[in-house]
């Protein structure tokens, strides 16, 4: 069901989100999540749906995490869960393939979320980055187990100790993307290779793609269960209360005074 923050289309049997905050440059609020976790519960139920490629309005894929709501008081009183936990939870086990078009920069939750999409197209011009470390925090969505298994434990520590940008065509040569092209034909070859995976049976590819999750689910779900606890540690500490200081006042955070056991 399309939102005020998510485009819902259906390309014959591949079902297409665009993520639509392009103001916000497509961050996450509960809202966006909530959302495309919606989503893609219903593809997945959906006996028409084989297929469902991810994508962005305007120049970002997604900004990450929307600082701008972080201390906002919870608006929901449904009892329910909302946000980043359900959202990662029916991401990291949809059952059908996913694919995500990544046609501008993808920042911390724009980044991790690719490794657990089955193909990632991403256009020549965007850049990505994990930038953790460097708000005081750490990483999530399973990326200590999936980001290792897909580019190898150094360039994983190099991306998340540094914080550093990637481009495309680092992306693709590290094998966080499987191919990358021009932005206008990224959406065009998306939905042309989505097309193709969709003529086959969708019990197939249901199983199939079972198969591949059962191989890696549980270390996954055990990865993110021990991000959380140290990320729950680090949130709101010290370093993270500098960082988020620091993008408000539009400057670059100071972490050199900080202790070390309360950093």
């Amino acid at each position: 069901m399309t939102s005020n923050v998510l485009r819902v289309e259906n390309v014959r049997r591949v079902r297409l989100l665009t993520l639509d905050r392009p103001a916000a440059l497509n961050a996450f609020n509960d809202d966006l999540y909530d959302a495309v976790g919606e989503a893609l519960t219903t593809a997945a139920a959906s006996p028409d749906v084989a297929v469902v490629v991810v994508t962005g309005e305007g120049r970002a894929f997604s900004a990450g995490q929307d600082l701008a709501e972080l201390d906002q008081p919870p608006r929901h009183e449904d009892g329910a869960p909302h946000g980043f936990p359900p959202f990662i939870e029916t991401l990291e086990s949809f059952p059908k393939p996913l694919i995500a078009a990544v046609n501008g920069i993808g920042v911390g939750i724009g980044l991790t979320m690719l490794p657990h999409c089955d193909l990632v197209l991403i256009a020549d011009e965007a850049r990505l980055r994990a930038p953790f470390v460097s708000l005081g925090v750490t990483a999530e969505a399973g990326s200590t187990h999936l980001l290792p298994a897909a580019i190898g434990w150094q360039e994983t520590a190099h991306l998340l100790y540094t914080a550093s940008w990637i481009d495309a065509g680092q992306a693709v040569e590290l094998g966080l993307a499987w191919r990358s092209l021009p932005r206008e034909r990224l959406l065009e070859e998306a939905l042309e290779v989505a097309g193709e995976i969709a003529a086959m049976p969708i019990a197939s590819l249901v199983g199939t793609k079972k198969l591949l999750l059962d191989a890696r689910l549980g270390a996954v779900r055990a990865a993110r269960e021990r991000e959380n606890v140290t990320f729950g540690r680090l949130a709101r500490g010290p370093a993270n209360r500098e960082a988020i200081a620091a993008f408000r006042e539009k400057r670059n955070p100071d972490f050199s005074q900080l202790p070390l056991e309360d950093s």
